[in-house]
């Protein structure tokens, strides 16, 4: 059985004590000053306000981005139900993304703005309110994600204004070192009705974010192209971007290709690109989870979570199985090693967050806060059962609480983030606010998580989360150590696991899901290889459970039994929480209701770390 500890890591967690330079020659104390980071910080990078058509379509008419950097610092806003809604814990940092295709311009045409009114799209938009054809707004909307040919586009002198204004708004609410306000938008390409979103975020102030407007897919539907606008940025201005894909489960085999949009194998120049420009991926959010799927992990008892399989975002096909591998994260990740074997470059080399993509302006994830992430979804009797259509897909009981980008960085500012996240030293959470520490080196030993200074060695004789492990020493296997700590106001942790993918000697893909840290004295069975469930404590016509199963905190040091050098691999870890209600039966218990038969009752969130990479 491997090594496994359960114990109170808090002080862990916290800083040493400081010395002055001259104190640190006579080492009364440890030294202090390290240059890795000691503090996770917590966020969304994809919320979306007023300024988005879709979300101003759909009913969000009055909460700005000045109130989600409000909301996302603690303080109460009014929701679209009428309830007023506060934050248990604030953010320390967001990202408004509203889509750039016809950012701002819905709000402003309706309250008679000649920025927009005056503009072709606006006389076409009069036209359509003139003819009693309302509905035919949210059609340009969404033709402009998927026929920008076919649609009229803002000026760019429409397109500017309303972008000053985005961008100083987050420079009014950032305040570095409390708050971090970034500048972003959405790329919002839906080829086909298939997803291809990116999230485009900016490191830098409105000094910069200004001198070019937001890359829009009415300017192109294409990646490539995208990634080239994000290059001229940073050449035009000195400043740094980049983008965050998201949604691969409605992409339908899209997100991860092996040929580009026009339908081109994609070539050792289109790997370096979205190597470059895409260094995390957005694995959980509204929409389905996207960590990994039970036909392609049918030995993986925890892959079927939240998933959403039925078809594209513009409901236009069907799913089919073949699709499925170029839509979920642990398969890009193998993808990935087989395509850098062929072309010198892996483009799927990405770290992994969660986010929101709310369309409330309001960021909730937690199951027993969950005001929704559309206006129509906030919290009513009704909500569990109403829905954007008839359909399965968007029925709200299936919208998923998720999700929280885990930062680990120096310090609360757009420049330490950024950085962060460019190195990938980040992870998702599917709600809650897990800790979790993963580093993978050569010489771990299973006594290190116990020492007062593990993350001196962690750092010292090995990598962090979003890191690369070469060179492997003779007869040496790597070892990973783990650190996780369950949420202060939330569930007990049932267990820690290590995913592992790699790429077979014959050109073949496996994975394999490690058990290495577990609560309790359970024992992993013999003939099946599994680590009993830790069962559950919910009580679901309540709404509650208790923390008496589980642990507070699980750490070991697991080395890989089945490592061989010559074959590329990747490692992430997954964390588990004990079960808990859903947020629909919180909702069922709150309002008197019953429950829809198909609604989950309970869920297990959990974290998912970035990956750790081998490299013959």
């Amino acid at each position: 059985m491997p090594p496994r500890h359960s114990f109170c890591i808090a002080a862990l967690l916290c800083c040493l004590p400081v010395l002055s330079t001259a104190q640190e020659s006579s080492a009364y104390s440890p030294p202090v000053g390290h240059d890795y980071p000691q503090q996770v910080y917590w966020g969304d990078t994809h919320l979306h306000t007023r300024n988005s058509a879709d979300a101003y379509s759909l009913g969000n008419m009055n909460l700005t981005p000045a109130d989600a950097y409000r909301f996302a610092q603690g303080q109460e806003v009014m929701a679209h139900n009428g309830m007023p809604v506060k934050l248990r814990r604030a953010l320390d940092f967001l990202v408004v993304s509203d889509h750039a295709e016809y950012l701002g311009g819905y709000y402003r045409f309706n309250v008679g703005d000649p920025l927009v009114t005056g503009t072709a799209a606006g006389k076409q938009w009069q036209g359509y309110l003139e003819a009693g054809e309302p509905g035919a707004l949210i059609g340009a909307f969404t033709a402009s994600m998927s026929d920008p040919e076919n649609n009229y586009s803002f000026p760019e002198s429409t397109r500017r204004s309303i972008w000053q204004d985005v961008a100083q708004t987050a420079d009014e609410y950032n305040k570095p070192g409390r708050f971090t306000a970034f500048t972003g938008y959405e790329w919002t390409s839906m080829i086909e009705g298939n997803n291809l979103h990116r999230v485009v975020i900016y490191k830098d102030g409105a000094d910069k974010t200004t001198q070019l407007p937001p890359f829009s897919g009415q300017d192109s539907l294409d990646p490539r192209e995208l990634w080239k606008s994000l290059a001229r940025y940073e050449a035009t201005t000195g400043g740094e971007v980049m983008a965050i894909a998201h949604n691969g489960n409605i992409s339908n085999g899209m997100m991860f290709p092996d040929a580009s949009v026009d339908g081109k194998r994609i070539t050792k120049a289109y790997a370096e690109l979205r190597a470059r420009w895409e260094p995390v991926y957005e694995v959980t959010q509204v929409k389905g989870d996207g960590e990994a799927h039970p036909t392609l992990s049918p030995n993986d008892e925890f892959a079927d979570f939240e998933t959403w399989s039925e078809d594209n975002i513009g409901r236009t096909a069907k799913k089919t199985d073949d699709m499925l591998p170029h839509e979920y994260a642990r398969s890009a990740l193998k993808l990935g090693l087989k395509h850098e074997r062929k072309l010198g470059v892996n483009p799927f080399k990405f770290g992994m967050i969660g986010s929101t993509d709310g369309h409330n302006s309001i960021s909730t994830t937690e199951e027993d806060n969950f005001f929704g992430k559309f206006p129509e979804s906030e919290p009513s009797p009704e909500r569990m059962t109403n829905g954007m259509a008839a359909d399965a897909l968007w029925k709200n009981w299936r919208i998923v609480a998720s999700g929280y980008a885990a930062v680990w960085a120096r310090e609360n500012t757009r420049e330490a983030l950024f950085e962060a996240m460019k190195r990938r030293e980040v992870y998702a959470t599917t709600g809650s606010r897990i800790q979790v520490r993963f580093f993978g080196g050569w010489g771990y030993q299973a006594d290190d998580v116990n020492k007062p200074n593990y993350l001196d060695v962690a750092y010292a004789a090995g990598v962090p989360m979003g890191g690369d492990l070469t060179a492997a020493p003779k007869n040496t296997a790597p070892s990973f150590m783990l650190v996780a700590s369950k949420d202060p106001d939330g569930a007990n942790l049932d267990r820690v696991q290590v995913v592992k993918g790699w790429l077979e000697r014959d050109g073949s893909l496996q994975e394999q899901v490690y058990d290495v840290a577990w609560s309790g004295e359970r024992l992993i069975d013999v003939a099946t290889g599994k680590l009993p469930p830790v069962g559950s404590t919910v009580d679901v016509k309540a709404a509650t459970y208790t923390n008496s199963i589980g642990a507070a905190s699980l750490a070991t040091v697991w080395q890989d039994p089945d490592f061989d050098p010559k074959e590329r691999a990747f490692y992430y870890a997954r964390v588990l929480e004990i079960p808990r209600p859903r947020w629909t039966t919180y909702d069922a218990a709150y309002f008197d209701i019953e429950l829809p038969k198909e609604a989950p009752r309970s869920i297990q969130d959990r974290a998912y770390t970035s990956p750790i990479w081998y490299t013959p």
